[in-house]
């Protein structure tokens, strides 16, 4: 890891690592129209950012919960083997769990849940959401993995489709994330999409 990726002392890892997401992003927004709009949205409580989705219906993205140490996976990784990803930490295990018990007590059930195929998004959907399906549009393209081109315009598609007053979970990556919206998202956090893929509403899923 660069210097630069280090935690400094007194700054929690998850925050410096969202402050150097956006510092790499940071170049790409400003020369892209329009995306740096979405970073303007303000976050939302959990209850809020819920609220939003259940009257409007649609997508809400999740980034997978809180991971062990690290960016991407190590080397030689494979999908389907999860000892081989890096992979959720106990705290993202337990946001994840809690997310679950909060949406049981709103008694709100999704429409469907779809998931990357990589175990830290399988799992956070599993442990929020119980049953999911796998949908490899919503794999990682991280350092030149996938097909950036084709997976965003499966999504937009799905997107554009979607019955009115349906709502899918989408829990997947930040570049995923970040490349359908412009906006970068922190772990656990939660985006409402339109039919465009324009963010309408943002939060943190785990408070």
């Amino acid at each position: 890891m660069t210097p630069s990726a280090r935690v400094s002392a007194g700054v929690p890892r998850r925050t410096a690592l969202a402050r150097l997401g956006a510092t790499l992003v940071a170049p790409w927004l400003a020369s892209t129209p329009g995306l740096a709009l979405a970073q303007s949205a303000q976050p939302a409580t959990r209850a809020q950012l819920m609220a939003v989705w259940r009257q409007s219906g649609g997508v809400l993205l999740i980034r997978h919960a809180a991971t062990e140490s690290g960016i991407g996976d190590p080397p030689g990784f494979v999908i389907g083997q999860c000892r081989t990803q890096r992979n959720l930490s106990e705290a993202g295990r337990q946001a994840s769990r809690a997310l679950g018990a909060w949406l049981q007590a709103q008694n709100f059930k999704p429409d469907a849940v779809r998931t990357s195929q990589w175990c830290r998004c399988q799992d956070t959907a599993r442990l929020a959401f119980g049953a999911y399906e796998d949908w490899p549009a919503l794999n990682s393209t991280f350092a030149g993995q996938g097909d950036p081109t084709a997976q965003q315009q499966a999504l937009r598609e799905r997107l554009q489709a979607l019955p009115a007053g349906r709502t899918e979970v989408w829990v997947t990556h930040q570049v995923i994330m970040t490349g359908l919206t412009g906006a970068y998202p922190g772990l656990g956090e939660g985006f409402v999409v339109d039919r465009q893929g324009r963010l309408v509403a943002r939060g943190d899923l785990a408070a």
